[in-house]
């Protein structure tokens, strides 16, 4: 993970920042700049899903639901 935030801090997308409640530690933020690609990015990837989602019935759709959160839980 370190090696990933060092390529992310180096091209500017995010800061490390000191932890106040752990002296040892740091808190990893994204710019203000990329923290709104992220926000826009998710707004297009809930729409997709929406559209995707649509296709099935509300039946099929709350099955789908039962079946994800059984494959997260057995995560």
């Amino acid at each position: 993970m370190t090696a990933r935030f060092d390529r992310l801090e180096r091209a500017g997308m995010t800061e490390r920042r000191p932890d106040p409640n752990d002296r040892r530690g740091k808190l990893i933020a994204l710019t203000a700049q990329d923290r709104a690609i992220v926000d826009e990015t998710l707004t297009k990837h809930v729409a997709n899903e929406e559209k995707l989602i649509a296709a099935l019935t509300p039946a099929e759709q709350e099955r789908l639901n039962h079946l994800l959160k059984k494959l997260i839980a057995a995560l």
